[in-house]
């Protein structure tokens, strides 16, 4: 009984020891759900929707539009379609997936959001598969359930879904040879607040090992964080925060 107190304590340890606290001068200094940002919620939604129109993109399918008695139905491709849009955004709707996602509390800003489990829930899945009990004080079947964050972004995802339909439908008829998220996130949702989060990535990153004498040399390619045209991402900033 003794070590099973102990090891609860560990786990409870464990868990806690990946709480990462919001800084700064926010007024959530003290609370250890870190919210999603504006630039983050429109960075998992362009991500999504790009992600489930690559899954259509290849159809070759054409439909006919128009009334049954028609007898000159008007043809349009797929690839190209409202139909195709709809699906990508209301069947099921978009911001569903965004439920799929863990939080990574040991890694920073939008990185913290992955698909992948968490290293500490992979930690206490692969003691249980041993056959050891662990204790959380929740039932184990609660071990996966979306966490405040990801619930929060959520929210936030289907109200900025609504807010700028107009906008997405623009890109998709028009606009498709812009990247989504240059188009959506950093011109219009965002305008001239804070676009950090669009960059950020886990992927590593190449070095070039071909010259020793260029080691110490900062990389030549560097992303474009201009101004944007757009400035629509001003009506989502109240008091200077970029909430939804």
């Amino acid at each position: 009984m003794q070590c099973m107190r102990v090891f609860t304590l560990m786990c409870i340890l464990l868990l806690s020891s990946n709480t990462t606290y919001v800084t700064g001068d926010d007024e959530e200094d003290e609370d250890p759900v870190k919210k999603a940002t504006l630039c983050e919620v429109c960075k998992f939604l362009a991500t999504e929707l790009s992600d489930r129109l690559h899954e259509t993109g290849k159809s070759k399918e054409v439909l006919e539009t128009g009334h049954g008695l028609d007898k000159k139905k008007k043809r349009v491709k797929y690839q190209t379609s409202e139909l195709r849009l709809i699906e990508a955004l209301q069947e099921p709707h978009i911001c569903e997936k965004i439920l799929k996602y863990k939080v990574h509390k040991e890694k920073k800003g939008s990185l913290r959001f992955n698909k992948k489990e968490s290293e500490t829930m992979e930690t206490l899945h692969g003691l249980v598969n041993k056959g050891v009990k662990v204790d959380l004080g929740i039932p184990m079947e609660m071990w996966d359930t979306p966490s405040a964050e990801v619930t929060d972004m959520q929210r936030k995802c289907f109200k900025m879904v609504e807010d700028h339909e107009e906008d997405i439908e623009d890109w998709y008829f028009h606009n498709q040879h812009r990247d989504i998220m240059d188009y959506l996130c950093a011109d219009l949702v965002l305008g001239r607040a804070n676009k950090e989060c669009l960059y950020e990535s886990d992927a590593p990153q190449l070095e070039d090992s071909s010259d020793s004498e260029n080691q110490d040399k900062k990389p030549r390619s560097k992303i474009n964080k201009g101004k944007s045209k757009g400035e629509k991402g001003d009506k989502f900033q109240e008091n200077g925060r970029d909430e939804l």
